[in-house]
């Protein structure tokens, strides 16, 4: 075999050009340089260039190299307004679902130590027990950098090539990458997959950007939060104030109009009413108006309710944390130099993933109506690489995808909400089972289980196939994933009804739904074992 041949059949591509310097012998020859080149021709320097380090980018780029392709990420972090920066890997891993979910259980720690009491475990002064805030951020600050330095090595290991730099497209095949010190590289790719994601947004009103934070600030926080004022009720806002709250800080929200839009309303609600009873203060139809920084540091919010807009109230918080939603980092990627077009802000793409331009993907939160999960992202991302590479005929199915709301009692679900299943199935053809339950861990501290609830949605015929699942209660994330297995597999009523529960657990509540909405009876149980 020539050395010009081991080489094109060592890159698995069909052809390449090759400079070679000869040294003595066959072991010796060193490769100065590869040029890829397409069916047509075309030559390029990468097989793929990634813009975002993210979770859905990294994914992405590390299925490729699997493939023995040449592959570029580029990765580079805006500082927030208030200056937040942070490393390699992404919104999940450095300011959303990892240190969201640390301090989460930092705050359940926090009710579980007043909890044992009642189990008999003593403490000199338990009204002293509180929490350090400086401690908890340290804590998630040093797992967030070592998840950094891992991703970093992984990459390393992996070939893929990592670049410290802001991406935009100077057209489809090149991407021009601006580097720490200003300077700019051009990357000449085959393909290009957008994994950029999102950055909260702020209010139009004077003082926000000034005085607020968002979820890019909390985390890492050099001070402690005290009263602090949320505004938004989606699952971020809803998340960050009941930590708050847990880990004992004063906490208010304020909402436009419903709470988690997009989810079940009647569980929103019960999420709502249940974070109420823990103390968390929630304003319905209010907006804020201005924030000013007061002499002693103390922020002034005025804000109103929305039917009377001239009748201003005013508080003072240590804190506001802004949580109204987020907007996907396009501006800067410079679309138009490569035809991508864009939706209200956000970028649509066919059932491969693939954007209107043939050589150009994307995937993550800068998807238009897509949900902004990181498990779908790192999936999507997967798939594009071997639809690629690996000659796959998958696709990205974005239906019956599991989520959880990490609220002081969680809130967990898979499939259809009830409201959607009734507009696309009617309210005659569909039945859903209820019930409030309580958990067995809740009796000895008598915690308060009027909100520990779930239900299922099904179709009416048949043996009812199950099209929604949602549930509120301890440990939701970790009950609705096992059950969204069930759920895409086809499950329904007729096998959930026949499945034995593990008792006591409350997964086996959905194993013992037997009471209809439509049947008007009463959905409290009488005792934990009826």
């Amino acid at each position: 075999m020539s050395v010009l041949s081991f080489v094109k059949r060592s890159a698995g591509i069909a052809c390449r050009t090759v400079t070679i310097q000869h040294r003595k012998s066959l072991n010796n020859i060193r490769l100065t340089s590869i040029r890829l080149f397409s069916s047509n021709g075309e030559s390029f320097e990468y097989d793929l260039v990634v813009i975002g380090g993210g979770s859905g980018g990294l994914a992405c780029a590390k299925e490729a190299v699997q493939f023995g392709k040449k592959v570029a990420v580029l990765d580079f972090v805006k500082p927030s307004p208030q200056g937040t920066k942070w490393g390699l890997g992404g919104t999940c891993v450095n300011v959303g679902c990892i240190p969201k979910k640390l301090m989460h259980q930092a705050s359940l720690l926090g009710e579980a130590i007043h909890d044992s009491q009642a189990y008999g475990w003593e403490f000199e002064n338990p009204q002293s027990v509180k929490n350090n805030w400086s401690k908890l951020v340290e804590s998630v600050q040093n797992h967030i950098k070592s998840v950094n330095w891992v991703t970093r090595v992984d990459l390393r290991d992996k070939k893929v090539e990592y670049i410290n730099g802001l991406g935009y497209f100077k057209d489809v095949h090149n991407v021009v990458a601006i580097l720490k010190n200003k300077t700019e590289r051009v990357l000449n790719a085959k393909h290009v997959v957008i994994a950029v994601g999102g950055r909260p947004r702020f209010p139009d009103i004077p003082g926000a950007i000034e005085h607020g934070i968002s979820s890019d600030d909390i985390f890492s926080l050099d001070r402690e939060p005290g009263k602090t004022l949320v505004v938004g009720a989606g699952y971020i806002g809803l998340e960050c104030a009941g930590f708050l709250k847990g880990l004992g800080y004063d906490a208010t929200i304020l909402v436009r109009s419903i709470v988690l839009r997009g989810f079940d309303q009647q569980m929103a609600e019960v999420v709502k009413a249940s974070m109420e009873e823990k103390g968390v203060h929630i304003k319905m139809g209010t907006k804020p108006k201005s924030i000013e920084k007061l002499e002693d540091g103390r922020l002034l919010v005025k804000y109103a309710f929305n039917d009377k807009p001239d009748e201003v109230i005013t508080d003072t918080f240590n804190t506001v944390l802004f949580a109204i939603g987020r907007n996907a980092l396009v501006e800067d990627l410079q679309l138009k130099s490569a035809g991508v077009e864009v939706i209200d802000g956000k970028i649509d793409v066919d059932r491969n993933s693939k954007t209107n331009v043939d050589n150009i993907y994307a995937v993550g939160d800068v998807l238009y109506k897509k949900p902004e999960l990181t498990p779908v992202a790192i999936n999507a991302g997967r798939i594009i690489a071997r639809h690629l590479f690996n000659d796959s005929d998958e696709i990205m199915d974005y239906d019956d995808v599991a989520t959880t709301v990490f609220s002081p009692l969680e809130y967990g679900c898979v499939g259809l909400s009830e409201e959607v299943a009734t507009e696309r199935y009617g309210a005659d053809n569909i039945e859903v089972y209820h019930a409030y339950y309580k958990p067995t861990e809740f009796f000895v501290p008598q915690r308060s289980v009027r909100y520990c609830y779930l239900k299922a949605v099904a179709l009416r015929e048949g043996d009812q196939r199950v099209v929604g699942l949602h549930f509120i209660g301890p440990v939701a994330g970790e009950i609705i994933q096992g059950f969204a297995v069930a759920l895409k597999s086809g499950l329904t009523m007729k096998v959930l009804k026949t499945t034995v529960g593990i008792h006591p657990t409350v997964a086996e509540e959905f194993t013992r739904l037997l009471i209809t909405k439509r049947s008007g009876l009463d959905p409290t149980p009488a005792t934990c074992c009826s």
